[in-house]
């Protein structure tokens, strides 16, 4: 684990769009990335500017095109609204530049195909932080495993509701989506499960319900959309011969069964630690950076990896346009399902 002030080589990196989301969660994690922090753009020049100066920022833009053209950038970092995600990610593509931008990529799978075409040798990667949870990681290291695996099913459960018209969602940028989010669900699902064939999505007159998703594999996953209020408010679970769960993000729990014969077995706790439950999560009893939320909701871990694939010359395979194309396309046949079961190409 190196900081920013102590890397040798850095990327010269622009970032568009400093609200909220950006100063809250973003740009504290560049403190532990490769990066030199050159410029920010935002259409509110005077926030732009009060970010800047607290982070030593010298030049601010409220064009990001301009400050393409004046600023010598190795990448940038998008973080705006979904609906202009895929015309400033083309156009920091043509101008050369490495992309990270914050997910959803863009209102619909065409999009993210049209990126796809102005891609060309760089790196861009969207910010699916449930890919990159490390309770993720370590569902998809423990279902690897012979004795584990293969997966067979998966569950989640997250709190949206449906949109009432999921066509209206796709085709029209001003139509509200409370069914948005639904990309931190699925690209946790994607990310352990790999490419999916079918989706069936069945609604609540209440527009909540349940999506059914028959992955390449052989698995299938439910994506439970739930109006609950009450935690737990996101969990996952997951099989093959072993049982992973996921609560919140921060808390994995691997089943693994015990010795047992219904008719002789009389201690659920039996001698040794070769059996039984194991589980890791976050203790938040030191400052410690794996207790840091900017690390167990995964902010760092894909950030990292961007800056890494840019450092090394290689291409992104995590959190990759062609992951955000598939994924793109199961939330689409998610909104568009209403009970009918709609093939993917």
């Amino acid at each position: 684990m190196s900081y920013q002030r102590e890397f040798e080589r850095r990327l010269n990196v622009g970032v568009v769009g400093v609200g909220s989301h950006a100063y809250r969660n973003l740009l504290p994690t560049m403190h532990f990335l490769p990066v030199r922090l050159a410029a920010f753009c935002d259409r509110n020049l005077e926030l732009a500017g009060r970010t800047a100066a607290e982070y030593g920022v010298s030049s601010c833009y409220a064009d990001s095109a301009e400050m393409y053209r004046n600023e010598d950038l190795d990448a940038v970092f998008i973080c705006v609204s979904p609906r202009l995600h895929p015309e400033l990610a083309c156009e920091a593509l043509d101008a050369g530049l490495h992309v990270w931008m914050e997910k959803p990529p863009s209102i619909n799978p065409a999009q993210v195909e049209t990126m796809i075409e102005h891609r060309g040798d760089r790196v861009a990667v969207v910010g699916f932080k449930k890919a990159f949870l490390p309770a993720t990681r370590k569902v998809i290291e423990i279902m690897a495993r012979d004795d584990a695996g293969p997966l067979e099913g998966m569950t989640a459960e997250y709190r949206l509701r449906l949109p009432p018209d999921g066509a209206a969602v796709l085709s029209d940028p001003g139509v509200r989506n409370p069914f948005g989010d639904a990309c931190h669900p699925l690209a946790l699902m994607l990310a352990v499960g790999g490419e999916v064939n079918a989706v069936t999505m069945h609604a609540t007159p209440s527009r909540v319900g349940a999506c059914i998703l028959e992955f390449a594999s052989g698995a299938v996953g439910t994506f439970n959309v739930v109006s609950a209020r009450t935690m737990p408010q996101e969990r996952y679970a997951f099989w093959g011969k072993w049982h992973v769960s996921i609560e919140n993000g921060n808390r994995v729990t691997v089943r693994r069964g015990i010795p047992f014969d219904y008719r002789y077995t009389t201690s659920f706790a039996p001698e040794g630690i070769d059996s039984g439950a194991v589980v890791w999560e976050a203790q938040n009893t030191l400052a410690t950076l794996e207790n840091k939320s900017l690390f167990t909701q995964g902010f760092y871990n894909e950030m990292r990896y961007f800056c890494d694939c840019v450092l090394e010359g290689r291409p992104a395979q995590q959190g990759s346009l062609e992951f955000a194309l598939s994924l793109m396309r199961t939330y689409e046949a998610a909104l568009l399902s209403e009970g009918r079961r709609i093939e993917l190409a």
